[in-house]
């Protein structure tokens, strides 16, 4: 290999260490996009309602199922910590899992303001890259 070439290629290598650092998660398209159809922001609820899970250019499955381009929903509820793109989605009374490819829950929470957010995991609970996050809402429980 001639020497400028070896240079190149151990510089586009070196570059990309770091995204492949970055998350353990599958590949996601770029114009995939996650978002809750409802509630609504801001909306107030009484007593147990539920939540609608949206998801555009990709499709949903079930937790381990290695089909292309899909993957499955996690509802953050009242989580204000960044998830770590090298750990598994947790899994807790804060981070509801549905792995058999629930588009749609029903939800019990106690009276007061709560936020609610979904991030779509990949086969084994990883992050997406880039990382599929809906915007966060707020809701009201009375």
């Amino acid at each position: 290999m001639k020497p400028a070439r070896a240079i190149l290629v151990a510089a586009l290598l070196i570059g990309l260490l770091p995204i492949a650092a970055d998350s353990q998660g599958s590949r996601a398209p770029a114009d995939a996009f996650l978002y809750i159809i409802w509630p609504p922001d801001g909306t107030t609820v009484r007593g147990a309602f539920w939540c609608r899970f949206g998801l555009r250019n990709m499709g949903v499955s079930q937790a381990g199922s290695n089909a292309p381009h899909t993957g499955h929903h996690h509802l953050l509820i009242d989580v204000d910590e960044p998830l770590d793109p090298n750990e598994p989605i947790p899994q807790d009374k804060k981070h509801l899992h549905f792995g058999a490819g629930q588009t749609e829950a029903r939800i019990e929470l106690p009276p007061g303001k709560h936020t609610l957010q979904l991030v779509l995991g990949d086969a084994k609970h990883y992050l997406f890259n880039p990382p599929l996050i809906s915007k966060k809402i707020t809701i009201t429980v009375k």
